[in-house]
């Protein structure tokens, strides 16, 4: 992937850049591996907000993914590399030698014409997915499974890659890209290598109305509203929050833990991101 830069005709598009699809085959994507998605602006099930920001955005498909990559020993060849509106890595369709065609997540260095295989027997190769136990110490990989056959959940971002560090018994323990060390079972399975279209970091935006075409609403700051709406708002001029900063709910917002769920995945972190 490329960053192209557009040119300054009017105060919007300066400063604004875009990719340049370069590595993106076809614009036309598999149409038995659509499916709608229904725009739901941030509501529940009751109709209420409970996500602010969200809405709007442009019409999207969703493109059915093959994060399992459970059909093992049979071969598959990149047909093509895709765009995905809903996330920020390209997605590749494959093409299994029984017939079937599924979507993966498309690593650096994976072209068409390649051949990528699942399973215990693969080899160690870009696209390949492997369990973590056959997997050679210091490997990258990406697509990685948090629980055995529930699918990959971990780095599946673009740029996105973890490597092996240490195997001991019944669990690997792998450095996420945040640094984090968490051990993962040894069964689960995980892709080789690092996830591309990498740049996607540095692009620009440029203008308001091209979040709002990514679904995103505006926000607006609790000082800049009145008492009645938010409680830093009021006072004679700009004025700070007064206190400890506040949700619009009236609960601490900075320093104080509000999660009080126990997941029973984080027994398994061996040292988080932040120390």
């Amino acid at each position: 992937m490329g960053i192209r830069k557009i040119n300054p005709t009017s105060p919007g598009q300066r400063g604004m850049t875009k990719s340049d699809f370069a590595e993106v085959t076809t614009s036309t994507p598999e149409k038995s591996l659509l499916k709608p998605i229904r725009k739901k602006a941030g509501r529940n099930n009751t109709g209420r907000i409970t996500c602010r920001h969200k809405g709007g955005g442009h019409k999207q498909a969703y493109r059915v993914i093959d994060f399992k990559r459970e059909k093992f020993g049979i071969p598959a060849v990149v047909k093509t590399v895709e765009y995905d509106p809903n996330r920020n890595v390209r997605i590749s369709l494959v093409w299994y030698a029984d017939g079937e065609k599924r979507y993966i997540l498309t690593p650096n260095n994976l072209n068409v014409g390649d051949t990528i295989v699942s399973g215990p027997e693969a080899e160690v190769q870009v696209g390949n997915a492997l369990p973590l136990e056959l997997i050679p110490l210091g490997t990258v990989i990406h697509n990685v499974e948090l629980i055995p056959g529930r699918g990959a959940k971990l780095v599946r971002t673009a740029g996105g890659g973890a490597q092996l560090m240490a195997k001991d018994g019944n669990y690997v323990t792998i450095k996420m890209p945040s640094s984090e060390m968490r051990m993962i079972r040894k069964e689960c399975l995980a892709t080789i290598g690092v996830l591309g279209n990498a740049e996607f970091k540095n692009l620009k935006i440029g203008k308001a109305g091209r979040t709002r075409h990514l679904g995103i609403r505006p926000t607006v700051r609790g000082v800049t509203m009145n008492p009645c709406d938010h409680p830093h708002g009021g006072g004679e001029g700009k004025t700070g929050p007064g206190g400890n900063p506040k949700t619009p709910w009236g609960k601490p917002a900075l320093g104080r833990k509000t999660r009080n769920v126990k997941k029973t995945s984080d027994k398994l972190i061996v040292r988080r991101r932040k120390r």
